[in-house]
């Protein structure tokens, strides 16, 4: 079975800034019940339907396909819960790994998120300096929670 095993973290400064642009990214949730979910995305001119499983620690069974673009942007303009995950992502290999930099707009502007995928949940690694607070376990930051509770409504000693 396929898995994901990743750590995020709150990202502090700007440090990771000055590795490159960044990618666009639109992407929508068709189911966001903590068994599955399943989202579209939308990355430039590419489509991907991805089916996660519920996380257990830092792990989780995912499922990726692509999809011809057209019909995800059909499935995220007429399908997918609101609102919308808006974000830009950066990669940026640090110690060998890539982080990935997720700075989302819109209703959850604000918030800026590392990720990083790893190959065993003990797997050692070190921090970049702009890596903050670990938010692996706290469901409040997966993608699929803020569509229920957008980051810019949380009130400002929750964040």
């Amino acid at each position: 079975m396929p898995q994901e095993i990743e750590r995020k973290f709150l990202v502090r400064g700007d440090g990771w800034r000055a590795h490159g642009p960044g990618v666009p990214y639109r992407q929508g949730y068709l189911s966001t019940v903590p068994e599955r979910t399943v989202r579209v995305r939308l990355i430039r001119d590419k489509g991907y339907l991805t089916i996660k499983g519920i996380t257990v620690g830092a792990t989780r069974a995912e499922y990726e396909y692509e999809i011809p673009a057209g019909e995800c942007s059909e499935m995220l303009d007429n399908l997918a819960e609101r609102p919308l995950i808006e974000k830009t992502r950066y990669r940026v290999e640090h110690r060998g790994l890539t982080w990935e930099v997720d700075e989302f707009d819109g209703d959850n502007a604000g918030l800026i998120i590392a990720e990083v995928e790893l190959d065993e949940e003990d797997q050692a690694i070190e921090l970049p300096d702009w890596a903050g607070k670990e938010v692996t376990g706290d469901r409040r930051y997966y993608n699929a929670s803020l569509i229920a509770n957008p980051y810019t409504k949380w009130p400002v000693v929750n964040r």
